[in-house]
């Protein structure tokens, strides 16, 4: 796949919005801090390791990026992908016609 593809297919599954929502609200998030807040906020009940196969999606695509702070893995929202797509269709049409 190509990474349009890859961001697309990221964006497709609701609970994957759901967690990059969590990351815009407070970026920095373990996975235990991101299952706390979706079963709170959005009612979204699944267990760890699908929260956490939905993280490698969202990183796979260029959506997530992950550091390690000792024990702690921590999941920041990565915009850049998403910005590529918008200055894809969003930059004007060079021909002069009305957006």
């Amino acid at each position: 796949m190509n990474p349009v593809s890859d961001v697309f297919e990221a964006l497709v599954a609701p609970v994957r919005r759901a967690i990059l929502d969590e990351l815009v609200d407070r970026d920095g998030q373990t996975l235990f801090e991101l299952c706390s807040r979706l079963a709170m906020k959005h009612q979204i009940a699944l267990t760890r390791q699908a929260i956490s196969q939905h993280l490698e999606v969202l990183e796979a695509a260029g959506l997530v990026t992950v550091e390690r702070q000792g024990r702690y893995k921590l999941h920041y929202l990565h915009t850049e992908p998403l910005r590529v797509i918008s200055d894809r269709w969003l930059r004007g049409d060079k021909k002069g016609k009305p957006r």
